[in-house]
């Protein structure tokens, strides 16, 4: 099991929360979505390690913004 965590910009409420959770929810390999709207977090949980660039791609069809580490 794998886990991965980002930072997602421009959510501002619980609709945002909920699209973020659905697109990235729907990448396969995906078996959970957590998702924190104070902080921007959003943790997801895979049976192996994710390509970042699904994520960000997941992220960005919900219509924000995926702050991608270096």
């Amino acid at each position: 099991m794998a886990t991965a965590a980002y930072i997602v910009k421009g959510m501002t409420c619980g609709h945002c929360v909920s699209s973020v959770k659905e697109e990235v929810g729907e990448v396969a390999g995906v078996t959970g979505v957590e998702v924190d709207l104070a902080t921007g977090s959003l943790t997801v949980d895979s049976a192996a390690p994710i390509d970042q660039a699904e994520i960000a791609a997941a992220v960005e069809q919900a219509g924000y913004e995926l702050v991608l580490s270096s």
